[in-house]
């Protein structure tokens, strides 16, 4: 246990906290900017087993911000990249690799298998389809999306009078008839949100503070205001 001492003496973790982890299941959909570092944290926390979806590879463009991966890695598939490399920093955890898009034909027989769902896409439509599966399958859904030198988080649950991904995006069609979003971005911006939704991750695992759930959490990087604002 000497590797997760740090944190097992918080009394908010402690041993009882370290078990839960263990045997924690955890979903990322997506492991570029958010996902990979999401990955990394979460391996280090000790979280006994991780899934990593995505059908990209690594590209050179990636390295400016995903900074897990190297040179060396491009053109490999990035979560079969990341689970190598994610093991090399903790074998003592299980990772499943999916090196395919998420989408409504698999979304549901690879959710039910995990307890928390991690968000670490860049699209509306995976978002509505993480949402709308984990809504069904009663399972929490970390929200995180980033622009520029800004990102926001969130927590939706589910069950009575749970705020959702569509109440923040209540008009599906309208959203999905926007134009692409506009993806520049600071290197630095996805490491601080990554940060935020691993930090909720860890929280709902091991049950301790408060959860940004029916709440969104943004941050501006270029003045470093923080609100939490009710949904």
């Amino acid at each position: 246990m000497n590797r997760y001492d740090r944190q097992i003496s918080l009394p908010e973790i402690g041993k009882a906290g370290q078990e839960k982890l263990r045997n924690a299941k955890v979903l990322i959909v997506g492991v570029g900017g958010l996902g990979s570092p999401i990955a990394f944290y979460l391996a280090g926390a000790g979280v006994g087993t991780l899934g990593l979806v995505d059908n990209d590879k690594v590209s050179i463009s990636n390295l400016q911000r995903q900074v897990w991966y190297t040179e060396a890695d491009v053109g490999d598939s990035k979560p079969l990249c990341c689970a190598r490399r994610v093991l090399g920093l903790n074998s003592t955890i299980k990772v499943e690799a999916y090196p395919f898009r998420l989408d409504k034909k698999n979304a549901g027989e690879l959710i039910k298998d995990y307890d928390i769902v991690v968000d670490g896409c860049d699209n509306f439509t995976t978002r509505y389809l993480l949402n709308d599966t984990c809504n069904a399958l009663s399972k929490p859904y970390v929200y995180g999306a980033i622009q520029g030198f800004e990102g926001q988080v969130s927590v939706f649950c589910c069950g009575e009078g749970a705020k959702t991904y569509r109440d923040l995006y209540p008009d599906e069609e309208g959203t999905l008839l926007m134009p692409s979003p506009d993806k520049s971005v600071i290197g630095v911006t996805p490491a601080i949100v990554s940060s935020v939704e691993t930090n909720e991750v860890l929280k709902l695992i091991c049950g301790y503070g408060e959860a940004l759930a029916g709440k969104l959490w943004t941050i501006d990087l270029r003045t470093m205001q923080s609100y939490i604002l009710s949904l």
